[in-house]
């Protein structure tokens, strides 16, 4: 199979596979690694994750809760059932791929291609988005796991040591739900590069790259107005002489408070 792979896919096609698994490897790095701060998206909402947890132990009525947490299902619900169709239909056209091959000439700078690549793209297609269904599914089990916290929760009169270990286990659940759901939705965009494949692998590379910049670059933004905001906080304390140099050496090296959020 791999002789053959390398007997059909030319150098601009592997060139262009190897930056589409780096990058997307190397994005999903990334963004775990950067999970770990709390001046990311994602740190930002697992703060507000533990508030919603703090402030469920403490209903008495938690149906609001479990309507919530339903409502993030059925997103994830419909992610997962749209993924099983896609992945049905690349199987089907596993089936016609003569009819590809005449559609993918007449394309515009369209280069001729065999069986055999096509089946390679298809494949790399299908592959995405069984990855992608995994994920989908792996998110609802969590978020079943929280449904159970939430049936579980102490009564609100318990004391603070019940209560907030609870709360943290709602609120860590809840943010691995949703790194699950952020993988899935990842693999979908990486999936629109694959298809540019289909036209010319220099196509895919383009299509990759921009995907790629798209991701990383509201992240980016995200974290530099964050440091500013931190930095802004800290002088304003040091003016305001709330803040001395023991707590300034507990800040980080731009004066951010060194928070974690749990890891995956």
């Amino acid at each position: 199979m791999l002789q053959r792979l390398l007997g059909i896919l030319t150098v601009a096609d592997w060139a262009a596979v190897l930056l589409f698994l780096v990058g997307w490897t190397a994005y999903g790095y990334y963004a775990d690694r950067a999970a770990s701060g709390s001046r990311g998206l994602r740190g930002i909402t697992h703060d507000f994750r533990l508030h919603w947890a703090r402030q469920m132990v403490r209903r008495d009525n938690r149906i609001v809760d479990a309507a919530l947490t339903g409502n993030l299902m059925s997103s994830v619900s419909f992610y997962a059932n749209t993924t099983i169709y896609i992945i049905a239909g690349l199987i089907a056209v596993a089936g016609t791929l003569d009819r590809i091959i005449s559609f993918t000439e007449e394309l515009p700078f369209a280069r001729a291609q065999t069986k055999e690549m096509i089946e390679a793209k298809v494949f790399l297609l299908t592959g995405v988005f069984i990855f992608a269904y995994f994920k989908f599914t792996w998110c609802l089990r969590q978020f079943n796991f929280l449904l159970i916290l939430i049936g579980s929760a102490p009564d609100r009169e318990s004391p603070a040591e019940v209560l907030e270990p609870h709360a943290v286990r709602f609120g860590t659940v809840n943010t691995l739900a949703g790194d699950e759901f952020n993988r899935g939705i990842r693999a979908y965009y990486f999936g629109f590069a694959v298809l540019g494949w289909f036209v010319h692998p220099a196509l895919f590379i383009v299509l990759t790259s921009l995907i790629l910049l798209i991701l990383v670059a509201p992240r980016l933004s995200l974290e530099d107005a964050a440091r500013a905001r931190d930095v802004t906080m800290v002088r304003g304390r040091r003016r305001a002489g709330g803040i001395g140099p023991v707590a300034d050496r507990r800040m980080g090296h731009d004066g951010g408070a060194r928070q974690t959020a749990p890891r995956i």
